[in-house]
């Protein structure tokens, strides 16, 4: 704001402010203004005319016939009264004057300067959840894991001789292949190896001889596990046998004919494999 205006609002103020004052001192010393002081013969010549004290009703009578006025007199000018003095004429209260603050007030100032930050208040109370969100965006796509780790073991073998029992038990050996994944089944031996353990499934298939009975097992780490017979008979027929097992790493599986104590015998022919046997993997160890 400019200097010119801040004086002139200050001056305004002030002259208010000294109007007020001097009404102020108008009311309240109007009444001792108009008292006539006395001088200093009139002191004197009250003093050296000093009755004797009176009692109160004659002082009484004095004063009614002293300030009263006479018939066919005026009232007397106004004079000065001392409130200890009988008979004093009784003054009304003069009102103190009542001021308005209002029009001593001045114009609103500039806005102060901004005060220090306060402390931190107590931490509140956890507000309810939000509502969810609207749905992001779609990601870029990862990088390939790892090729998946698939366990496999199968085989499928046959045997175009024929085959008859003798005072031992043999090991049926199988001359034709037609699936030895990995190598799992030995050709040599006639036995399969387990290096994938699991539940396998297994199939043995043989054709009879007529006249002579037909008893083989199925063997696994030199223990029988199911037989596969057929009686003697006239007609040579094809004859089965399936299982499962549950195999460990190393366990052993095979196909065993039982020794010469009866006449026991296979059929096949060098033309077509009559006699197959067959297994393969179901369900890794590992898997749940």
């Amino acid at each position: 704001m400019p200097a010119g205006g801040t004086g002139r609002k200050m001056g305004s103020w002030g002259l208010r402010l000294v109007l007020a004052c001097c009404l102020l001192l108008a009311f309240a010393c109007g009444p001792a203004l108009g008292r006539v002081p006395q001088g200093p013969q009139e002191v004197q010549e009250q003093e050296g005319t000093k009755e004797p004290p009176l009692d109160h009703a004659e002082r009484d009578e004095e004063n009614h016939e002293k300030y009263s006025p006479r018939q066919g007199e005026e009232a007397p000018a106004s004079r000065c009264f001392r409130c200890c003095d009988p008979g004093s004429p009784v003054y009304q209260a003069i009102p103190m004057p009542q001021i308005n603050i209002t029009i001593l007030k001045g114009e609103k100032g500039d806005r102060g300067d901004r005060g220090l930050q306060g402390k931190y208040g107590k931490t509140g109370s956890v507000g309810a959840r939000g509502h969810m969100g609207p749905k992001g965006q779609k990601g870029s796509m990862g990088a390939p894991g790892d090729r998946c780790k698939n366990h496999y073991a199968a085989f499928s073998v046959g045997r175009k001789k024929p085959l008859h029992s003798n005072d031992y038990y043999q090991t049926v050996i199988f001359d034709t292949e037609f699936v030895n994944l990995y190598g799992h089944f030995n050709m040599f031996t006639g036995k399969f190896y387990c290096y994938v353990p699991g539940i396998y499934f297994f199939s043995l298939n043989v054709h009879t001889w007529n006249q002579k009975e037909t008893y083989l097992h199925i063997m696994k780490n030199g223990e029988e596990v199911v037989i596969l017979y057929a009686q003697v008979s006239d007609r040579s027929i094809m004859q089965s046998q399936s299982l499962m097992l549950e195999l460990r790493d190393q366990d052993e599986v095979w196909v065993r004919l039982f020794k010469g104590e009866r006449e026991n015998a296979i059929f096949s022919d060098e033309f077509d494999t009559y006699i197959t046997f067959s297994g393969y993997l179901v369900k890794h160890a590992l898997e749940p």
